[in-house]
Parts: C-alpha cells; structure tokens; sequence
C-alpha cells in the first residue's frame, strides 16, 4: 500500500474502535462533551437502548491514513441508520408524512447525532479541520449505496455545519435554552435580545412535540457558546456570588415568581442532597431509575434508556454526573440528574456523603475553562408543587454557581425555562435528502421556515427575564 494512503472503513459498532483512540480523537475537537466519549456510545449500545431493536442501527464512518506500516485515525463519526424519527429533537415528522403520502418510503434515513441527547457539540471528528468534508462526503457516498432516504445531522457545531453546505446540505436552526454564570452591570438593558433570537424550530407556541409542523428556522442567531450581550463594556463579566446575586440579575417579576416557588417546595417540608461522581451509590442510581421510568410511564411511554445504560455510567464516567435527592420527612420522593463536562474543584462538606475517591486526581475547573453542566433527566414518586422547577433548575444553578461553572444546559424545548433566565441560543443541523424533487421542495420550505424568525424575536424579547435600566 502506497504511503499516506487515505482509507474509508466502516464499522457495525464503535466498540470495534478502541476507547483511547476515540477519546484522543474527540478530545482535538473545540467544546467535546462527555456524550460523545467512547464510553457513553458504547453503552447506549451494549444497555440495548440504541441498537437495531430500538430502531437505531449504528454504523461509524472513519478515514485513516496509512504510513508505512502504520495507520493513523483521521476522521470518524457514528451514524445510525433509523426506523423512525423518536428520540432525536429535531422533528421531520411532516417530511416522512410527505414520503408517505407520495408512496415513497422515508425510512431508513440516516441520523449523525447522539441518541436521545439535545445536547450542541462536535458531531465529526477530525485530527485536523481539512477532513472533515472527506468524511462528510464518505458518509454520503455510504446513504447513496445503503439506499438512505436522507441524512440529518442534529446539534453540531458550526464546523460541522459549514462542511455539510459545502457539500450541498441543507441548513435548519432550532433554539434551546442556557443559563450563563455571568452577572451583567445594573443597568442591564435587553435591547440587543432582539437579533440574538428566533423562532424555535417547530414553529407551534409553547413546543408541543406531538405531530410536530415544520417550523421557522433562526439562522441569525449567534453560534453555541457565543455570548448574549450582558450590557458590560468589552463584554466583561463576573461569575455570580451565590443565588441571591444571580435573583438580583432578574426583573422583580421573574425574582419574585422564582421565590415564590422555592418557597412552596421549601415548606413542603422538601430538602435537597446532593451527590457527585462516586459518591452517587448503587442505592441512589437505582432509585433515580424509578423516578426516571416512572415520569416515561406518566406519559404513556417506556424510557429510551435502560437500567443498564446508568450502570455503565456508574461503572465507566462516574465523574460525568451529579445527582440531586429530593427527600421529605425521611423519604426520598424525586431526582434530577444533570452531566458535567469536567468534575467540580471542590465538593460541599455540607452536602458530602461517600467516598471523595476519584476526585482527587482530576485538574480543578474554573469559569476560565469553560465548565458546563446539562440537565438530563428527573422523576418524582410524589407530587409537590413547584418541585420540578426546583428539581431541575433552582438546584442545578445554585450548584452551577457554588462550584464555578460557566453555563448550565437546560435541554430542548421549553419557552418557560425564560423565566427562569435561561436565554435562547441556536442549535443547528444540517439535511441531505437523496429525492431531487423532494430536496427542492423541503429546500423552499426551510426558506420560508426562516421567514417567521422577526415575529418570535419580539415575543421573546417582550419576556426577557433581565432586569432592565
């Protein structure tokens, strides 16, 4: 074989690809998040909560280049190949209706994304940033022999997004919602929200997700990670004291109303307990699965993720997760699980329980490096007024804020996480349909999607949560 040979390979499983091969791979990439590491594909697999059986038949993409006797992994990403369009976030559903209408079929199509996490950050991974159009472009030459309806990749970041249109994909924008550790001057204005937002995704009020329409798209909104326009000269900031300091940031209506709520759990008699990375026990990881499968049940639906899938977490990324116990008059009543892309710095005596043990070797975080939390999943076995607010935002921020994180993550959807001043950032993905007509067609419908963007704009401006001058 010739020297510095590029070599397209396909693999069945990214556990066919050694673990530190991966990670160093993902680790090149700008913002990785630890659902990308080796271990957390992996599990998804060999749990049974993404494979064939669930609809989700993942195949990963790789180029290497051989020197010598030598091969050097330059590029790789997973892809799965699906029966449906659950558990993704950005919704086709009116695509696939539009397949079926015309007697087409729509699936299989082909998904880069992580199963069953809105979660932004790279999606291809590269040693270098020429590769990733290579890859792009083996990956749909793989959808053009596999006989793909299309291909979607969903939460990617900007470089992923630029090598997808360079190969002739389509570009789609929904909106999330995230929580900064940055305490804006008083005199904080909201005038420039204005062009930092747009129109979520499925362009229904209040996100419904059932039968979801196309909606409008938000490309002028700024890139994940880009900063909002806090009203501090130069963009300077602080991080937040404590909660008190980060309710002073809000208008009187939105400090009251999350006053108010924390009041009502408080004198319900709920506490909180918090446990990080190996403190959380095989005790607490089971009891957050009945909370968890239990909200699935609520709604009518099994849970994506099985037991197994947190077994492994336990067992492979502990350092990866927080835990929040919610517990009244001696019971345990609700969780909330949120990730973290770095353990914290320090751990709270107050709320310390277990063994320190696997903390101490890992390098401190600091808002200089850009920590983040996500929320994740959360269940409770009791009702109590106002506790999934508490559960899932009040009790992550103060943490967020007590142990030095940059931003908090609050997941997809959700207009009501502005009240809680989380602020709308773009998600983009990317769309290659293999059907020309339908390509033509589903192309003028994102340009008209994006044509509804200055309307939502308003709206979310008229309910910023800042405390104005």
């Amino acid at each position: 074989m010739a020297e510095n040979t590029i070599i397209t390979r396909m693999f069945d499983s990214v556990q066919q690809l050694p673990a530190e091969t991966w990670n160093e791979l993902l680790s090149r990439q700008s913002e990785p998040t630890p659902f990308m590491r080796h271990e957390y594909l992996a599990a998804l697999e060999s749990s049974g909560s993404a494979t064939g059986r669930t609809g989700w038949i993942g195949r990963v993409a790789t180029l290497w280049q051989a020197s010598g006797k030598e091969e050097v992994l330059l590029a790789a990403c997973v892809l799965y190949a699906k029966a449906h369009s659950y558990g993704e976030y950005v919704f086709d559903w009116a695509w696939a209706r539009a397949y079926e209408q015309h007697g087409l079929p729509y699936y299989p199509k082909g998904v880069l994304a992580v199963p069953f996490t809105p979660v932004p950050g790279p999606r291809l991974l590269v040693r270098a940033p020429q590769w990733r159009l290579p890859l792009v472009q083996a990956v749909r030459a793989f959808a053009e022999q596999a006989q793909l309806s299309s291909l979607h990749l969903l939460f990617g970041q900007n470089a992923d997004l630029q090598a997808c249109e360079q190969d002739g994909w389509m570009t789609r924008s929904t909106v999330q919602f995230h929580w900064r550790n940055e305490a804006p001057r008083l005199g904080t204005g909201v005038s420039s929200l204005a062009t930092e937002v747009a129109r979520f995704a499925l362009g229904r009020p209040g996100g419904e997700d059932s039968a979801p329409t196309l909606g409008a798209g938000a490309s002028s909104l700024p890139p994940e990670g880009a900063r909002f326009a806090l009203g501090r000269p130069g963009g300077e900031t602080r991080p937040f004291k404590d909660f008190d300091d980060f309710l002073a940031s809000l208008n009187q209506e939105k400090r009251k109303k999350i006053r108010q709520e924390r009041r009502k759990v408080a004198e319900a008699g709920v506490r909180f307990e918090v446990r990080q990375g190996r403190q959380i026990t095989a005790e607490d990881w089971a009891f957050f699965y009945r909370c968890y499968e239990r909200t699935y049940l609520e709604h009518g639906n099994p849970p994506y993720l099985t037991p197994g899938f947190f077994e492994a977490m336990a067992q492979h990324m502990p350092n990866h997760w927080v835990l929040f116990i919610a517990e009244r008059q001696g019971r345990r009543i609700a969780s909330s699980l949120i990730a973290v892309s770095a353990p914290p710095s320090s751990i709270s005596e107050s709320n310390y329980s277990g063994n320190k043990e696997g903390w101490a070797h890992e390098a401190p975080v600091s808002i200089a490096h850009g920590a983040i939390a996500y929320g994740r999943y959360w269940g409770a076995l009791e009702r109590v007024d106002c506790l999934h607010f508490e559960a899932c935002y009040y009790q992550p921020i103060a943490w967020c804020i007590a142990h030095g994180f940059a931003r908090f993550e609050g997941g997809a959807q959700g207009e009501h996480k502005m009240a809680r001043a989380l602020l709308p950032v773009v998600t983009p993905s990317a769309h290659w349909i293999a059907h020309p007509a339908f390509a033509e067609a589903i192309g003028r419908f994102l340009d008209r999607e994006g044509e509804g963007m200055a309307g939502y704009v308003e709206e979310l401006q008229a309910h910023s949560p800042l405390r104005k001058a």
